[in-house]
């Protein structure tokens, strides 16, 4: 895996990329960096996954996709919102095959209507992108209470239930986190609201 910081909102590019496939996790923004972190590390995009529908993580979607022809993968409640088709719309529970893998996608509703978190074995650790709905410290921002709610339902039961503590946590910005070192705050996030 490789990943890029770009843009003054210091969004995190993932590259997931095996036998000379990419797939790229948010085509956040500066394509033209984007494109290169794939020529330097020997691949070329062939999937696109968009995690969520907020502008700072699609600045550079549709150029990344006019490049690279990548299939575009996105969850199907943020899909209508996207500044690009999407050719395959993301249930939860669904996965994407990538380099003969199936990576497992979870929808967590709260932050957006509903956003993809990707989880990949990589070097032997699951590793999870998360998109803006968990980050060191607590759970992305929601403009009200019933979306606090379902996203903090989504992420306990979706990806703290399912994962172990040392389970990666790879945020749409910032340091990534591991599952054990956050779950001890859960109720703190609950009482607090974020």
């Amino acid at each position: 895996m490789a990943e890029v910081s770009v843009s003054a909102m210091d969004n995190n590019c993932y590259l997931l990329h095996a036998d000379g496939e990419g797939l790229l996790v948010d085509a956040a923004d500066d394509a033209p960096r984007l494109l290169r972190l794939a020529a330097d590390n020997d691949v070329t995009i062939t999937k696109v996954l968009t995690t969520h529908r907020h502008a700072d993580h699609t600045r550079a979607l549709a150029e990344v996709l006019d490049a690279t022809g990548a299939t575009h993968y996105a969850p199907f409640l943020d899909a209508p919102a996207l500044p690009a088709a999407v050719d395959v719309e993301l249930n939860h529970g669904d996965h994407i095959d990538f380099a003969g893998h199936e990576l497992p996608v979870a929808i967590l509703r709260g932050h957006t209507p509903g956003g993809a978190a990707l989880t990949a074995e990589i070097d032997g650790r699951t590793c999870l992108f998360v998109g803006d709905s968990l980050f060191p410290g607590g759970l992305g921002k929601t403009s009200a209470e019933a979306d606090f709610l379902r996203l903090y339902n989504d992420v306990t039961s979706r990806i703290f239930d399912v994962y172990d503590d040392d389970t990666v946590v790879y945020p749409g910005h910032g340091a990534a986190t591991t599952l054990g070192a956050e779950r001890p705050h859960l109720e703190t996030w609950y009482r607090r609201r974020w």
